[in-house]
């Protein structure tokens, strides 16, 4: 059985907080060949995954750890945020609302911090 997750983040910084918490503990439970995280960053969550931001350590810890880092590109140029920007753990998808929908598709479970 596998058990893969995707988190949510759109906002609150306090919550991706919680997220990070949330992901490292959950990675650190399950086999590593039995899970599978994403984090689904929208909104004006994408602020928060730049390179010059506050959270780039813990954006390669998760990363480190096996999570991927999808940023939404609709988020990215409704902000004027350049992909150039972005940590390098992060990978740019055309829409995170789209990409979550994929990834319950996909048996992924769904976890809003």
């Amino acid at each position: 059985m596998n058990y893969n997750v995707v988190f949510h983040f759109d906002h609150d910084p306090q919550a991706l907080e919680i997220a990070f918490s949330n992901i490292k503990n959950y990675m650190t439970f399950f086999d590593k060949n039995k899970t599978s995280v994403a984090l689904v960053v929208n909104g004006p969550g994408a602020k928060l995954m730049v390179k010059s931001g506050e959270y780039t350590e813990q954006l390669r810890e998760i990363s480190q750890l096996g999570a991927a880092i999808k940023v939404c590109n609709n988020a990215l140029h409704h902000f004027n945020i350049d992909p150039e920007q972005l940590c390098p753990e992060c990978v740019v998808v055309p829409a995170g609302i789209v990409e979550i929908v994929e990834l319950q598709n996909k048996g992924f479970s769904y976890v809003k911090p």
